[in-house]
């Protein structure tokens, strides 16, 4: 006689991969995962694992807080000056558990290490912030840089410590914007010339060259970088719609001229110039009238002009969409 079985399910590896979508407070139906500095990746949102976040007392993944500056109006009330977004601190209650004693030993030791790995420096003095994860059921990502703050001491209660505890842990976000795990990409390429009169008249791509429009689907200004491959001697970049630009000189710079197949990198945050061998260019831009413009949210009009192009010479701008709540 048959015998109907239930069907196998493979439980999924806790260093990798995204657990199964929970409903999460201030986010709703997701799955969220903690990617310490080292790179490994924390589910948080599988209630089979050993660890996981409790529902109870998760907070700060919502909207992104501000500081309001304003200043007293003749007529009574105040007018709205200024508008600062402040550092976010999220909130994030987690359960650890294990088989026995040793097992969740080694489970608080190592997720405690993965959150304050965040405040180790590294040799140039910099440190390498987690990033939390928030995967919709669509398979969209959105996630934020942190900072373990306080927070990773156990319960001290009866029975806690043995086989299970819970930390209530505070992380810092100095950027309290959710990003995009997934970048935008713009490209244009100059096509190969072509001779107007020959074999008929013909009017070859020319991409690179003009006007188009860049839309930024997130909720705040974004600041692209800019990847330019050769050949070319001056590049210009023009937002449109308030005339701001900012002009690259390859000739001012010791690079020189961009040969074919080389390239040269612009980062409008923090302002930096590289090309591919590592050269800083930052010489090169038109100081001080240089204005290293962002992409507000929806439609931009946007201008670049490549001097000396010819085909191969491309333009390629980069950037993350970046939104007020996970």
């Amino acid at each position: 006689m048959p015998l109907i079985t239930a069907p196998v399910v493979t439980p999924p590896d806790p260093g990798s991969g995204t657990p199964p979508p929970i409903d999460v407070p201030e986010v709703g139906y997701a799955s969220i995962t903690y990617v310490d500095p080292a790179g490994r990746r924390w589910p948080m949102t599988d209630l089979e694992a050993d660890w996981y976040a409790l529902a109870e007392g998760v907070s700060g993944l919502g909207a992104a807080p501000y500081a309001l500056t304003s200043d007293p109006h003749p007529r009574g009330g105040t007018r709205l000056r200024h508008v600062q977004p402040q550092a976010r601190t999220i909130v994030w209650p987690v359960l650890v558990k294990g088989a026995d004693h040793m097992a969740f030993t080694k489970n608080w030791r190592g997720l405690g290490t993965a959150f304050t790995r965040t405040l180790r420096q590294n040799p140039d003095g910099s440190r390498t912030p987690g990033i939390l994860e928030v995967a919709r059921p669509d398979g969209s990502i959105r996630r934020i840089q942190v900072y373990y703050q306080d927070g990773w001491d156990g319960r001290g209660q009866t029975a806690t410590g043995i086989t299970w505890d819970s930390a209530v842990v505070t992380l810092l976000a100095e950027d309290p914007y959710w990003e995009d795990a997934t970048a935008v990409v713009v490209h244009r390429e100059t096509g190969a010339p072509q001779d107007y009169l020959v074999p008929f008249p013909t009017v070859s791509s020319s991409q690179v060259l003009g006007a188009t429009t860049v839309t930024n689907p997130g909720d705040v200004d974004v600041w692209p970088v800019w990847t330019i491959t050769g050949p070319a001697t001056k590049i210009v970049f023009t937002r449109d719609d308030t005339a701001d630009s900012f002009t690259l000189d390859m000739t001012a710079t010791a690079h020189g001229p961009l040969l074919a197949g080389e390239t040269v990198t612009v980062s409008t945050d923090p302002p930096r110039v590289r090309s591919g061998a590592g050269e800083n260019l930052v010489a090169g831009l038109n100081w001080p009238s240089a204005v290293l413009w962002s992409l507000p949210p929806g439609d931009t009009p946007v201008v670049f002009q490549l001097t000396g192009a010819s085909a191969g010479s491309a333009v390629d701008l980069t950037f993350y969409p970046r939104y007020e709540t996970a």
